[in-house]
């Protein structure tokens, strides 16, 4: 039995040498607000959802991203619309929001 039904990990590396990273594309808040919503829903904790703060998951390039463990699922993201989605889909629902997949 695991600890945590979804583990989100969030890519929040800020590079200074002028590549791309996702701190860029304010990932600290992004996961801030995805941490908000999930206690907001009382979906936090033991059983349930945990969201913490990554160093470079290596694919920048393609960030800001997101990874959602059990299922190993990677995401991008824009906005808090779209964190939205992420929670109400995949996290709620077990459905991977589609537009927001990345290989």
């Amino acid at each position: 039995m695991q600890f945590y039904k979804h583990h989100v990990f969030f890519c929040i590396n800020h590079r200074t040498d002028g590549r791309a990273c996702c701190q860029d594309h304010n990932a600290s808040s992004m996961r801030d607000y995805m941490k908000k919503r999930i206690k907001q829903e009382s979906l936090s904790g033991a059983g349930g959802v945990r969201v913490n703060q990554a160093g470079c998951l290596d694919r920048c390039e393609l960030g800001p991203v997101i990874v959602v463990y059990p299922e190993g699922v990677w995401y991008t993201y824009l906005d808090e619309e779209d964190i939205d989605d992420i929670i109400d889909q995949h996290i709620k629902q077990g459905q991977p929001v589609k537009r927001l997949l990345i290989d």
